[in-house]
């Protein structure tokens, strides 16, 4: 029967992909996580194109385990797990009715976040989004912590002059 018969729109039927090289389908690779490969190890997709709907998510890199498979699972998730006893450690003494000391420490703690980020290449589950995003999110936030630690009331730590005429600028406006 004619390839025209079997398929209406008048196009050639596709050779199957089993009938290609098994080395060369050996050497196949995937590039991007769109065409991340299917049970077979096939490309799912092999367009460049978004798909109307998301159907998974890639891993952000750097979201590889922070020690080997076989290790137990916090050792497994050491950097997170550092970063969040400092955190706790820090509302700890916040709760104990030291503040600023506490504060202090729960910006120290993103701080030491943003630098396993930066410095390590597999942090586990401390790997939210992309490695610049990751490290510039947590050193904001960090320092912006930290600042505001050292300058609570009363008696800062830290003084920076045109705060307070900013203040009662608007205040008496």
């Amino acid at each position: 029967m004619p390839a025209e018969a079997k398929h209406p729109e008048g196009a050639a039927k596709q050779p199957e992909r089993e009938a290609k090289d098994p080395e060369r389908q050996a050497e196949e690779t995937v590039r991007d996580a769109i065409s991340a490969p299917d049970a077979e190890g096939r490309p799912r997709r092999t367009t460049r194109r978004f798909p109307l709907f998301t159907k998974d998510t890639a891993r952000p890199e750097g979201g590889g385990r922070a020690a080997p498979g076989d290790a137990p699972a916090p050792a497994r998730q050491w950097p997170i797990l550092a970063v969040l006893g400092l955190v706790g450690l820090g509302l700890l003494l916040t709760a104990l009715d030291v503040f600023r000391y506490g504060t202090l420490l729960i910006g120290i703690a993103l701080v030491v976040g943003a630098a396993l980020r930066w410095i390590l290449p597999d942090v586990g589950m401390l790997a939210v989004r992309s490695r610049f995003t990751d490290i510039v999110t947590y050193g904001v936030l960090g320092l912006a912590i930290v600042l505001l630690a050292l300058m609570v009331q009363p008696h800062p730590l830290l003084q920076i002059p045109f705060l307070k005429d900013t203040l009662h600028f608007t205040v008496s406006s």
